[in-house]
């Protein structure tokens, strides 16, 4: 009944966070949008009010008119609308997500038995959920500074751009490090959505607070508060692709199972934000196809580099026909069926992880390839719980029709 409630809790926050995530990624790109179609108003009194830019579009059936004020305007309604509840709704039933995939049962999700480095993968499972938080809490620290520091007045965007780009690698680098690959892609787009969520409770929102409370109080808003808000708005834009992709990652084991899972995944990040570049020129009335065709072709680069090997990891004898399907079964019913069974008697577990069940030999035929692919790379069992050997790992490499 415990892991049935789990499994349930789990159904209905990813339901929440995705429907959250939507409505905060589908605000944002919205207003991407429209900051970049605006034109210079024709009609002169709309100048002299202050009226930067404006937008006229159809939708629905209705026509809408759209105008950005370049300071402020002479006047706020009081119901004048904030966005900031879809951003705080997606981080934290995100976070109580992470919570219950992960950090229940870390010494099997967020453990990398397979490190390099000792002290990661002699980690208990409290030390792995404590280094996690720490993970995402760094990310944002160094993230922050690096804005404050390289471009404290907006003037040297460029240049942090390129230092949020290394960032990123170098998340990439150490999430692989520490965790295990499926947790290592998550947590680092979790870092980008920190940032993000970060952003706008720490500097978006109480920026524009200020800004209506100066213009309530009948003085000048601050210019750098809309500049600031502005900038890591941009920033958020830019995050918005690569960690979407990141998210939905854990279904695929080729991209995070893989040695240089940490090459793949930074190729994933900045193929996802060359593509948004596009989009976001593309409203400014600019169309430059060489960005969505270098985002392409770095997920070409990532398709060749996660590609399995022409043959198996660990050969048998030439002269051996082959395992059978029932020699492979019998592995898999005792290596792997504790958790992948309509009925799990793995504790923690109510139903089968992703749905994936080996308890017949015609369920094991039919997914040949993909068993072939997690066990080879050794991120299947988790942690090696069931204690696979070597020699049963290479009777599922060996195995074909």
């Amino acid at each position: 009944m415990q892991a049935y409630i789990l499994d349930f809790a789990n159904f209905m926050l990813r339901w929440l966070h995705v429907i959250a995530a939507i409505a905060w990624i589908g605000e944002s790109i919205y207003f991407v949008m429209l900051d970049n179609s605006l034109k210079p108003p024709k009609d002169e009194s709309c100048r002299k009010k202050g009226v930067f830019g404006e937008m006229w579009a159809v939708h629905g059936g209705g026509f809408y008119h759209n105008q950005k004020y370049a300071t402020s305007p002479e006047a706020l309604p009081d119901d004048l609308h904030w966005s900031f509840w879809k951003s705080y709704t997606t981080w934290l039933s995100g976070f109580a997500l992470f919570v219950i995939l992960y950090m229940v049962n870390p010494g099997f999700y967020l453990v990398n038995p397979d490190s390099d480095w000792a002290w990661a993968a002699g980690m208990t499972g409290w030390q792995a959920n404590v280094l996690a938080l720490l993970f995402l809490l760094g990310g944002w620290v160094v993230y922050n500074e690096l804005c404050k520091r390289i471009s404290p007045d907006m003037q040297r965007d460029g240049l942090l751009s390129l230092g949020v780009a290394v960032l990123m690698v170098v998340v990439a680098y150490l999430s692989t490090q520490m965790f295990a690959g499926r947790a290592a892609f998550l947590l680092t787009g979790a870092v980008m959505a920190t940032a993000m969520s970060a952003n706008v409770f720490f500097w978006i929102i109480p920026g524009q607070r200020r800004m209506v409370a100066a213009m309530k109080a009948g003085e000048t808003p601050n210019p750098l508060d809309g500049k600031r808000g502005k900038q890591r708005s941009v920033h958020n834009t830019y995050f918005t692709l690569p960690v979407v992709l990141l998210m939905i990652s854990n279904h695929y084991s080729f991209a995070y199972s893989h040695e240089y899972a940490w090459v793949i995944m930074s190729l994933f990040i900045f193929a996802g934000a060359l593509i948004r570049q596009f989009f976001v020129l593309m409203h400014s009335g600019k169309i430059q196809p060489a960005y969505p065709a270098a985002g392409v072709l770095l997920l070409a680069v990532a398709l060749w580099i996660a590609a399995p090997a022409s043959g198996p990891a660990v050969a048998r004898d030439t002269a051996d026909a082959g395992p059978s399907l029932e020699e492979v079964h019998a592995i898999v019913e005792n290596r792997c069926v504790a958790c992948h069974s309509r009925e799990p008697s793995q504790p923690g577990f109510g139903s089968a992880p992703a749905g994936i069940t080996y308890d017949t030999e015609d369920q094991v035929h039919r997914q040949m390839e993909q068993i072939k692919q997690v066990v080879g790379s050794g991120y299947m069992p988790l942690g090696n719980m069931t204690g696979m050997t070597d020699e049963e790992r290479a009777t599922i490499a060996a195995w074909s029709d």
